[in-house]
């Protein structure tokens, strides 16, 4: 799967294992992609090696949360509605509440 950003195409890893879920992308030092945790309300970036950013949906992708540049050792709690939580590069997004997420499978 793909996230259109500012014309550009993210590669997104959909994470549906238990153990994808849990560790997302704890430890990575570099990385370019994106994940989607499906059926996810809350996250954290405990053991994260540099900021994220946050997009939370409802399963028809309309973005109800953004958390932009993240900190590490943060913790995002349960919110209502989402289905879809995608784990992001920092600074990448340019995404507002109520908007559709562009995605190409």
């Amino acid at each position: 799967m793909k996230l259109i950003l500012n014309d550009k195409e993210i590669d997104i890893l959909e994470c549906e294992s238990f153990k994808d879920k849990l560790f997302g992308l704890m430890f990575k030092k570099d990385f370019s992609y994106g994940i989607c945790l499906n059926n996810c309300r809350s996250i954290h970036t405990m053991f994260m090696r540099k900021n994220i950013d946050i997009i939370m949906t409802d399963k028809q992708y309309r973005v109800l949360y953004i958390y932009n540049n993240l900190a590490k050792n943060r913790i995002v709690f349960p919110k209502r509605n989402v289905y879809y939580t995608f784990e992001l590069p920092s600074n990448l997004n340019t995404y507002s509440i109520n908007d559709i997420l562009l995605l190409k499978k």
